[in-house]
């Protein structure tokens, strides 16, 4: 008989919903005690259900609740052993914020503006904030209608709870949705729907990090939210340069094993990973057995030139996870996004999101489904192309020729922004705290660096704003910047200095 049927397992009568919870909560304490010792092989699922009377659902559950916080191990073949290395139980002293503790916390916030920026909610006559669409022309009409009749369809349906993955006709729509738009090969069943890319970065925090410092690679400069769920699981984040060409994959730490990266669009940048730099990426996740977290967040949004492939459809060792999300091209407030998830892990990242908010809402779900189906969001991208197109022309020009002395605008052929790289000691912290103050919102580009010396720069949006204020703004705020570095050093000349370039 095998060692673990040896153990007293005490669980609650059958039906009861904490029987899981139980389960694996005396597993868990019998690998931490040692009675369960580090390397055993642990029997079969089928087996542990027969064992202790319950469900072979069950089972699985709790072996992939325990996988993802480290204390088992899964291998290829062999079966399911007791971890080697388990992770540290969190102790009295660490459940408790020291002073010391607290103020390192209230930095790290107050050090990710996208997260904790009240100003982010505000409205301002001249607004170039970033990850906004303009929904002004977002058909409301045709979605409500949509919406309506799926409301219909599902008062004919049983009120009950759905599964984690999300509604199998969403997963659908995405699957065909991003075969047509990013070349992406999934089918329905690789997909799991999420509460907007957030919550995807952090279920994959959860199930990817599976020991404290374990190593994180993240563009710097970079998205902030999305470092700030790998440094809420525990991990140890290393920043890695972006230049010309996207990621510098030379200089990803050798100890990697999860590597965050915005192929399509750098954000905040703009550039895009190169080929030769994505094979590169590929051929290190592979040779070191790390994972690549892939963040298309505006991909649908396209002015020049053909897009290149894909990482995960260039993958062929399932090391990538695709994230996706509606933000952009349909609107914030929808919170639905998605992962394209390699098959070995989607067991385990459904057990999280189930523990985490079970499944996302079904209204929004069927109706998006439906709206996608329908050509709806299709056709609403190709309205927003040409807007979208016109603003950033308007954009560069003007930044071209009317802020040559101070910026220098990086090219992109995608997203919702623009960068411009500062120039000639053009202060843009300075800049963009004084034009808020004047309601002219642009984001200096140094909130998003990580390492020092930081480079300055402007990070203009215009998903939000039209042609007329984009001209007012820019206008506005070359009479700023002007006065601005007049009053800094008077006297001084700074026009023609020379560009800083990217490194």
């Amino acid at each position: 008989m095998e060692p673990l049927f040896e153990l007293s397992i005490a669980l609650p009568p059958r039906g009861s919903r904490e029987r899981l919870r139980a389960l694996h909560h005396q597993l868990r304490t019998a690998i931490i005690e040692g009675r369960l010792q580090p390397g055993l092989k642990l029997p079969p699922t089928r087996s542990l259900a027969a064992a202790f009377g319950v469900s072979r659902n069950t089972a699985v559950t709790a072996y992939s609740l325990l996988l993802s916080e480290g204390y088992i191990t899964s291998r290829h073949g062999p079966g399911t052993y007791v971890a080697t290395a388990l992770p540290q139980p969190p102790t009295k002293k660490s459940a408790t914020i020291s002073p010391a503790s607290d103020r390192r916390l209230n930095a790290f916030w107050r050090s990710h503006p996208r997260l904790s920026d009240e100003s982010s909610v505000q409205d301002y006559p001249y607004d170039f904030g970033l990850g906004v669409p303009d929904t002004k022309h977002f058909p409301f009409e045709e979605w409500r209608r949509v919406s309506a009749r799926v409301l219909r369809s599902l008062s004919k349906t049983s009120a009950t709870y759905q599964p984690p993955q999300g509604s199998a006709a969403l997963r659908e729509a995405i699957a065909r949705h991003v075969s047509l738009t990013r070349a992406v090969a999934c089918q329905a069943d690789d997909i799991i729907v999420t509460a907007g890319a957030q919550q995807a970065f952090d279920l994959l925090a959860r199930v990817l990090v599976t020991r404290t410092r374990m190593v994180v690679a993240l563009e710097d400069p970079g998205y902030p939210p999305a470092r700030a769920a790998f440094a809420a699981s525990g991990a140890k984040l290393i920043p890695v340069p972006v230049d010309e060409e996207g990621l510098i994959v030379e200089r990803l730490p050798p100890q990697a094993k999860v590597i965050y990266v915005t192929p399509s669009h750098q954000f905040p940048l703009g550039t895009s990973l190169s080929l030769r730099r994505r094979a590169a990426l590929l051929e290190f996740a592979q040779a070191r057995g790390a994972v690549i977290i892939e963040d298309d967040y505006d991909g649908e949004f396209r002015f020049g030139g053909r897009p290149l492939d894909a990482l995960q459809t260039l993958d062929r060792a399932e090391s990538v996870f695709y994230v996706g999300t509606f933000s952009k091209s349909v609107f914030p407030m929808i919170r639905l996004g998605f992962i394209v998830s390699p098959p070995w892990a989607r067991s385990t990242l459904l057990t999280v999101k189930q523990l985490t908010d079970w499944h996302c809402a079904v209204l929004p779900q069927e109706t998006l489904a439906a709206f996608i189906s329908d050509g709806l969001l299709a056709r609403h991208v190709r309205t927003m192309r040409p807007i979208y197109n016109e603003r950033r022309e308007v954009l560069l020009q003007t930044l071209h020729r009317d802020f040559d002395r101070w910026l220098v605008p990086l090219p992109s052929s995608a997203g919702l922004h623009v960068t411009a790289l500062a120039k000639g000691g053009f202060d843009a912290d300075t800049v963009s705290a004084q034009a808020l103050e004047r309601g002219i919102r642009v984001t200096s580009l140094r909130r998003f660096h990580t390492s020092r010396p930081a480079r300055q720069g402007l990070i203009f949006g215009y998903g939000a704003i039209d042609v007329a204020r984009i001209r007012e703004g820019l206008k506005r705020l070359h009479s700023l910047a002007s006065l601005s570095l007049s009053r800094s050093s008077p006297g001084t000349p700074r026009a023609h200095a020379r560009s800083s370039a990217i490194r």
